[in-house]
């Protein structure tokens, strides 16, 4: 099972095309005295997306027949030395579809993760966004180290095979040990196989790079839609440039108060609650649930069936196959979403009966693995950034002494999260600070809306960025839902909250409730 920090998003679509087939750089040219403020983006049809962003086919047409555009925009590879060697953002961007008399300007997304390829992303959620387009050009990008933005990498294809197939809940000595020399072998291969970009991948590195982008695009200010980790993103750019904000929504609210430890623990009881509300749904429905008789006993299965997995692997997507660790990180990947609820029950029935493709398919796709065996970069580009913001370093020892409290607040997902927080030992870079400084005094509202069912960004989290963002600026927004995220779940009431504001300026009222 992955970072729970990475878990701050995940790409859904990726799932739904593995499960629909089974089932039905860096630049070496100095900028010099060159202002980057002054370049002029050169926009073409988008290419398909290199392996490290995910591969597949270039985007499809826009629903009114316009196509998808890329550019790439040069930004500093050390914004200590802004005058010294570029590297390259890639960009991409729907035009606005509307009046060009009441076009607001551009709306830069981030989709979360960290590591997640916003050129990618965006055109897999496009159509969910077309209201927002007639007044706005969509505009996402590939933050550095990520996709084509001078990708930070890891391990190979084989290697990662068996980091997400090792036992990830050490039970004695020897599995610990081997636990902390994959992460340290892991963690070497970042170093040495990243062009001297860990340095500079930190969440205000990205920030500044969005500066530079509101810029060269020409908008007087940033307005933006952050997803996820994508909140924690917009956080630091207000604090950075309160002035400089928009109309800027948060979605799927990371809490920017909290330390790594903290926030892992925080994602143990979210992804706990949300398992607590799948099972309570389907043995609620009319007809039988085929996983369990009450939600205690489906819990129950589901955790005998993970104990007998630690001993005794099933038949996976072959030659792979399904380890206890591949199959808890397929059931929290379906818990991001109500709508992949339906395809987690198919995978516990078929995992019951021996067989392991489902709960494999879904543990890709949080892997961010292909069809044809394929890793994109996120996971080398989700550590890579967490480990380079956060300070605290964790041994083998605090771990241990904090399992108890994981598992209370987890039984099935609590030793996971702890071990995990060992990522970032022995990281070649330092950790910038404990948690970010989101504080924004002067900045324009931003509207922050919390899910209550939410695994990956606990609710509280919301109102934590409230707060931390300063009076005045944080405007609080609650959606009484499931899965990660609001807007995308297609809520009417939240949608025309969030469309009221980004498209007529609209605030809601404090305290909003939406269900």
């Amino acid at each position: 099972m992955p970072n729970p920090a990475r878990m701050r998003a995940a790409v859904l679509t990726a799932t739904a095309l593995l499960l629909s087939s089974l089932l039905a750089g860096c630049s070496d040219d100095e900028s010099g005295e060159q202002d980057l403020t002054a370049q002029e983006l050169s926009w073409a049809d988008c290419p398909a997306p290199s392996q490290a962003q995910g591969g597949g086919g270039s985007p499809s047409p826009l629903p009114d027949g316009g196509t998808w555009q890329c550019a790439t925009m040069k930004a500093p590879r050390d914004w200590n030395e802004p005058k010294g060697d570029t590297i390259d953002i890639e960009l991409i961007r729907a035009r606005s579809s509307g009046d060009k008399n009441q076009r607001i300007g551009s709306l830069i997304f981030n989709f979360g993760g960290p590591g997640g390829s916003g050129v990618t992303t965006l055109p897999a959620f496009g159509e969910g966004y077309e209201k927002l387009r007639t007044r706005y050009d969509l505009v996402s990008f590939d933050p550095r180290g990520v996709g084509r933005s001078a990708p930070v990498r890891c391990e190979n294809d084989q290697q990662l095979d068996a980091y997400f197939q090792q036992d990830a809940t050490p039970d004695d000595a020897t599995e610990r040990t081997e636990l902390i020399d994959s992460t340290k072998q892991f963690n070497e291969a970042c170093e040495d196989n990243s062009d001297g970009m860990l340095p500079h991948v930190r969440t205000t590195d990205a920030a500044r790079d969005m500066e530079l982008m509101r810029q060269v695009l020409g908008d007087d200010k940033l307005h933006y839609f952050g997803i996820s980790y994508g909140t924690e993103l917009g956080g630091v750019y207000a604090h950075l440039f309160p002035k400089n904000v928009g109309r800027a929504v948060f979605d799927a609210v990371v809490d920017p108060t909290q330390t790594p430890e903290q926030g892992s623990l925080g994602q143990a009881k979210g992804f706990q609650r949300a398992l607590d509300n799948f099972a309570a749904d389907c043995t609620s429905k009319a007809e039988d649930c085929p996983i369990g008789d009450t939600p205690q006993d489906v819990k129950d299965r589901i955790a005998t069936l993970l104990n007998d997995l630690d001993s005794q692997p099933i038949p996976g997507i072959l030659p792979r196959q399904l380890t206890q660790s591949a199959a808890a990180g397929g059931i929290a990947q379906a818990l991001y979403s109500q709508e992949f609820w339906p395809y987690l029950t198919q995978g516990l029935e078929q995992a019951y009966d021996g067989d392991g493709q489902i709960l494999m398919l879904l543990s890709d796709s949080m892997n961010g693995r292909s069809e044809n065996g394929e890793y994109s970069n996120i996971t080398a580009a989700n550590i890579s950034i967490n480990c380079a913001d956060d300070k605290p370093r964790y041994t083998p020892a605090f771990v241990e002494e904090k399992l108890p409290e994981f598992r209370s607040a987890s039984p099935l997902f609590g030793e996971f999260m702890a071990w995990s927080m060992l990522s970032c030992t022995d990281w070649p870079v330092a950790g910038a600070a404990d948690h970010p400084d989101v504080s924004a005094p002067g900045s324009a509202p931003i509207l922050v809306v919390g899910n209550t069912g939410d695994p990956a960004t606990p609710y509280e989290g919301a109102r934590k960025m409230v707060e931390a963002l300063g009076e005045g600026v944080g405007v609080e927004l609650t959606y009484r839902g499931q899965g990660h995220g609001a807007y995308n779940s297609k809520n009417r009431c939240v949608q025309a909250a969030v469309n009221g504001y980004l498209l007529d300026g609209k605030v809601p009222a404090a305290g909003s409730v939406c269900s």
